[in-house]
């Protein structure tokens, strides 16, 4: 692809105290093969050296700017901020966490797809996660969707991932947006929940298709202070799950389909409390479950969940080495 056909990409980063990374997060979209790029980096009064580092960078390079908030924003809610400053002249959306980066050639791939595949809404890639000095941790991830597809018809993408089928919607770093769908809301990612960039494939692959590139196109850092890390300590993916199908499930899914899955998903929900239930938990905890329940329009049952601790009791029990690890893993989130 020439420059002068390079559709405009608007790259996002934003970020709350990320100075411990952010350098190669920047290098690594000034590092990239396509050319035809805006950067904007959406800084939530961070209190270390992130704006410093930003604005180093948007002097030396006029394709870079700093957009400084003037109050804190949630996390969900700074992103939606950060998806509002594109340029009106942008074709496709590009997240880049400020802990993660992207590989030389992940914008020209993915706008390659994309070019070649109008109905895509989303285009995803593998990607690369790690952080540990522990190699044995290190993986490529999203690699379900079978080689060589380039396309896969969004409904029925949806529907095996609602169906209880492989996560194959990635992460915002190994995902591009194309920027219409972006423009549609005023609110891109449209809940509050760590979970909500699954919402919105969720929400637009009712109308559109998943394109995908079969590369590791980005990084993934795993640490503690990831928004990954903060779900599993909430362990926040169930209520995500169970909410994503009550908003999106009758629009991909059999009325019949629904009321079993919905059933399956409430189950594993209880299953994986009873085991958060021999760990320490504070109220606050279960007083978010509670509410992920009612906003799902489920009745938190303490009968359901102490059938699930004592069912825990019993496996503890019978297999102790087995399920006092699972415990441990609990706990060290």
């Amino acid at each position: 692809m020439s420059t002068d056909n390079q559709p405009l990409v608007s790259v996002l980063t934003p970020v709350y105290n990320g100075a411990a990374y952010i350098r190669e997060c920047i290098e690594s979209v000034l590092a990239q093969t396509y050319t035809n790029w805006e950067y904007t980096i959406v800084n939530n009064c961070s209190k270390d050296d992130t704006q410093r580092i930003a604005d180093e960078y948007a002097r030396r390079d006029s394709r870079i700017r700093v957009h400084n908030n003037d109050e804190f924003l949630g996390v969900i809610a700074n992103h939606n901020k950060a998806f509002r400053l594109i340029s009106p002249l942008s074709k496709y959306v590009k997240i880049v966490s400020a802990d993660d980066w992207l590989f030389p050639e992940c914008l020209s791939q993915m706008v390659r797809t994309a070019e070649a595949n109008p109905t895509a809404g989303f285009i995803g890639s593998y990607q690369l996660s790690g952080g540990s000095s522990d190699w044995r941790s290190w993986s490529v991830r999203w690699t379900e969707i079978p080689y060589p597809s380039t396309l896969v018809a969004g409904r029925d993408v949806c529907r095996m991932q609602l169906l209880g089928g492989p996560y194959v919607f990635g992460s915002p770093t190994s995902l591009m947006y194309r920027a219409n769908l972006v423009r549609l809301d005023k609110d891109f990612y449209p809940n509050p929940t760590a979970e909500a960039d699954t919402s919105a494939v969720y929400k637009h692959l009712r109308h559109s298709d998943l394109g995908f590139v079969h590369q590791v196109l980005s990084f993934m850092r795993l640490h503690e202070q990831t928004m990954t890390a903060t779900s599993k300590a909430q362990n926040a993916y169930q209520s995500s799950r169970l909410s994503d199908l009550v908003e999106y499930g009758p629009s991909y899914l059999s009325p019949d389909e629904l009321r079993n899955r919905v059933h399956e998903v409430v189950t594993d929900y209880y299953r994986d409390l009873g085991i958060s239930a021999f760990s320490v938990r504070n109220a606050q905890f279960w007083a978010y479950h509670k509410k992920r329940f009612a906003d799902c329009g489920q009745r938190f049952s303490y009968v359901r969940l102490a059938r699930a601790v004592f069912a825990k009791g019993i496996d503890l029990l019978l297999n102790p080495k087995q399920t006092s690890e699972k415990v441990l893993r609990r706990a060290a989130v």
